[in-house]
């Protein structure tokens, strides 16, 4: 019989992994989920409070990269000359 449980390395909830294209993604689905009248009207408080707080979040994170210096090489190390 073939052993078929999942290492902790093998399972998602071991190595959550959350970016800023995942909440990006969520905030897109919170579009067009309302668009499409997924929700329903006393939904919409939590459901809009959610998406405000991802919109400021994102723009932060924007924000904050766009101040980080664009050069990410290395710089070399002093020399003893």
């Amino acid at each position: 019989m073939v052993d078929e449980t999942n290492t902790p390395a093998e399972t998602p909830a071991a190595n959550p992994e959350l970016n800023i294209n995942d909440l990006a993604a969520m905030k897109s689905i919170i579009d067009v989920a309302s668009q499409r009248g997924a929700f329903k009207p006393n939904e919409m408080v939590p459901v809009g409070t959610v998406y405000a707080k991802l919109e400021a979040f994102l723009a932060a994170a924007q924000a904050a990269q766009a101040a980080a210096p664009q050069s990410t090489a290395p710089q070399a190390a002093p020399t003893d000359a």
